[in-house]
């Protein structure tokens, strides 16, 4: 049993063995007071979206050079 402990990249599992999924189960309390439909957040989420693209698209052209 131990030879499969170390084999969890293999599988696509990065958790270390014996931690447990209970906090993916937890519902996500910190936006509870985060208006969603407010101007400012849909203008705060363009621009970080903005910015990860262009992170994304910096970092692919990193790979091909």
């Amino acid at each position: 049993m131990s030879e499969r402990q170390g084999s969890g990249a293999m599988s696509g599992n990065s958790k270390p063995a014996g931690q447990d999924d209970s906090k993916k189960d937890a519902p996500e309390e910190d936006f509870a007071d985060i208006d969603m439909k407010a101007p400012e957040t849909e203008k705060a989420a363009v621009a970080i979206q903005s910015q990860f693209r262009k992170f994304q698209s910096k970092k692919k052209q990193e790979v091909k050079s």
